[in-house]
């Protein structure tokens, strides 16, 4: 008899991703307020939920020897979370410190785990190295935003007004959630490759294989 199939597999764990980075992108862009405090609020918001979506992979999707990514990027998201969580340390430093320690660390974890899918066949190795490679390209990119930033413009008919490193920031931020949001959102709307058989480095360490599932 075939096992029965899963109820919550690697298409719910990236669909959730894409939610919850939708529903990121979509806070920044449609609030006119672009300061510290709004954009460590959604960010804390954003890996807080995202972390415990990778606590429900490892529990639910992942095999034995498989897990360590997922616990990895779960602990990191955490941790971020619940310091940008800190109202009093909503600062313009604190916004590019924590998100950028995120995103290297988090974006690491996770292109590691692809390129060692990838080497062992993994089903889902290509999205994790895709997701890891844009989110230490965030990483990049704010580190690129020039410290103490202020630029005025005018538009006629409009006014004045002011463009900093913070809202650069915010907005980068922002548009990284957008773009992981409609790729891993596609990645989950297809089945064939996020539901398929299990991974070979689960087998390597000798764990029976498992009908869904993937490694990140």
């Amino acid at each position: 008899m075939s096992a029965p199939a899963r109820a919550f597999t690697m298409r719910h764990v990236q669909l959730l991703r894409a939610l919850f980075a939708a529903v990121a992108a979509l806070m920044i862009t449609f609030s006119s307020d672009h300061s510290a405090p709004v954009g460590l609020a959604v960010f804390s918001g954003f890996v807080l939920v995202t972390a415990l979506v990778h606590v429900l992979a490892a529990w639910l999707v992942l095999p034995a020897g498989s897990r360590w990514p997922a616990v990895l990027l779960a602990v990191v998201s955490a941790v971020a979370g619940m310091i940008s969580g800190i109202p009093t340390w909503r600062t313009d430093d604190m916004f590019f410190i924590v998100v950028v320690a995120w995103a290297v660390l988090s974006g690491g974890i996770e292109l590691l785990a692809g390129i060692r899918a990838r080497r062992a066949g993994g089903s889902l190795a290509r999205d994790a190295i895709t997701v890891g490679a844009l989110t230490l390209l965030l990483a990049v990119v704010l580190l690129l935003v020039p410290s103490g930033f202020v630029q005025q413009y005018t538009i006629e008919e409009a006014g004045t007004f002011e463009l900093s490193g913070i809202i650069l920031g915010v907005g980068l931020f922002g548009g990284y959630a957008a773009i992981i949001a409609v790729f891993l959102g596609i990645a989950g709307l297809t089945p064939q490759r996020a539901d398929t058989a299990g991974t070979l480095p689960a087998d390597q360490h000798g764990a029976a294989p498992v009908e869904h599932g993937g490694e990140r």
